[in-house]
């Protein structure tokens, strides 16, 4: 009998030590950033209540929801007639009563409305965890992946989208990423549905135009046609989506188009405010207007960000927006938000196809002590311990082997130094210090081992 290979569900991965060290690289950076600003981190369970979950990222994210059957018998109130009925939603809400986040935005509004007494308006909170979604694998898209969100809530300021911008910039700029910040806004979004006449349809126009990039203008046409649009309405989106030049060009001529929607207007000042601040700080990467940017989502209600890497054809590394009106879905009206969510997965591919992961992400051992057993392996824990105390991460080889064995061991882990004890050097008071990458050799003595090793 043949003996089963295992292996792990598609859209899923294992990640190696060496890929966790870039992985925990990444993660680092962002944390650091966000803290800088002020946010303070929280955790959310794995699984939510599918009454949280469900009617907030649209049908179409609906449908991507991982749901958990009920533990025990999941059939118990189920009917035979159930059973054999076609209503799939039915059925599933009977046997399943939870599922796996989808997001952090949406158990973050759940947070707060939970925990309303103990937190403190303007509220900064921010998670690095896993999410998943049952969407088809492809390049840059998994099923389970992590997510490193920052928001706000409890304050309508503007200045909150443009720290997140600046978070953002500052972000990628340490991790080496050119980027383009899009910004849009939803307000301006829901004037133009207004004005070419199907306010009605603001869903079905955002979720049509968001995949401009991805289809072409012309499938677009089609599924707004599909969607319900008269062809008089598409006629009229054309080049208001089309609309080329500056962010100040842009501005100008939408505000033509709009200038008798309330609501397009207001969108339109709050983007030009945004833009403003972004220019007078000074931000390093671009950021541009993008009327076509609505990223499907039902809970953005203002602005809305979306970050790409700048030159290749991944899609969104990050994105976010405003939803004044989420936590209000649970039971807690009046409280806005706004925020942004890194992908860290796609981040991760993003600077494995640049190559630009510092080189002391390999390993996050920095030196190795060759054991020669004896007085010397006790030399050698000494030593590593004083390293180990002043924070440098370091490792004695476990047994007495050959040093081929040993050098071996070190240069699989990438390890970049390795320090040499033999009876002899133990005799002199010496150590050699050698560097695996350019294999120099040095002695020195164990206190100049400890002094400098630091700064290597």
């Amino acid at each position: 009998m043949s003996i089963q290979k295992p292996s792990i569900p598609k859209g899923t991965r294992d990640f190696s030590p060496a890929e966790m060290n870039r992985r925990n690289y990444i993660f680092n950076t962002i944390r650091q950033v966000f803290e800088r600003f002020g946010y303070q981190p929280i955790e959310t369970p794995a699984m939510e209540n599918l009454t949280t979950l469900l009617g907030k990222y649209g049908e179409e994210g609906d449908k991507l929801l991982f749901r958990i059957l009920n533990s025990g018998d999941f059939l118990s109130e189920v009917t035979g007639s159930e059973l054999t009925t076609d209503n799939a939603a039915k059925l599933s809400g009977k046997i399943s009563e939870k599922g796996l986040r989808y997001d952090l935005t949406v158990p973050f509004a759940r947070y707060v409305v939970q925990h309303r007494n103990e937190i403190a308006f303007p509220f900064k909170r921010y998670q690095i965890q896993p999410v998943w979604r049952a969407d088809r694998p492809q390049k840059g898209r998994y099923r389970e992946f992590y997510q490193c969100d920052a928001d706000v809530v409890g304050s309508d300021a503007l200045l909150n989208e443009t720290e997140l911008l600046m978070m953002a910039d500052q972000i990628f700029e340490k991790l080496g990423i050119n980027i383009v910040i899009k910004l849009n806004s939803r307000k301006i979004l829901s004037g133009i549905a207004g004005v070419i006449g199907h306010a009605d349809k603001i869903t079905d126009i955002t979720v049509a135009i968001d995949k401009l990039d991805k289809i072409g203008p012309e499938k677009v046409s089609e599924e707004l046609a599909e969607r319900g649009l008269d062809a008089e309405a598409i006629a009229k989106l054309q080049p208001i989506i089309n609309l080329k030049g500056s962010n100040a060009v842009k501005l100008e001529q939408i505000s033509k188009v709009l200038s008798a929607s309330e609501e397009g207007m207001k969108g339109i000042a709050e983007t030009t405010e945004i833009i403003a601040m972004v220019e007078a700080m000074e931000i390093k990467c671009r950021v541009e207007l993008d009327l076509t940017l609505a990223r499907g989502l039902n809970y953005y209600t203002g602005a809305i960000i979306e970050v790409k890497a700048d030159g290749l054809t991944m899609g969104s590394i990050s994105g976010g927006g405003r939803y004044d009106n989420l936590t209000g879905i649970f039971g807690l009206p009046g409280i806005s938000g706004v925020g942004i969510s890194f992908g860290a997965d796609r981040i991760y591919d993003v600077m494995n196809e640049l190559n630009i992961f510092p080189e002391e992400t390999a390993s996050s051992t920095r030196v190795m002590f060759v054991n020669f057993g004896g007085e010397e392996e006790i030399l050698c824990l000494k030593l590593a311990a004083s390293l180990r105390n002043q924070g440098i991460n370091t490792e004695v080889f476990p047994e007495n082997a050959k040093i081929k064995k040993q050098f071996s061991y070190a240069d699989s882990k990438q390890i970049p130094f390795v320090v040499i004890i033999g009876e002899s050097e133990r005799q002199k008071g010496e150590c050699l210090l050698k560097n695996m990458k350019t294999g120099d050799q040095t002695v020195i003595s164990p206190d100049q081992l400890l002094q400098s090793i630091g700064t290597l």
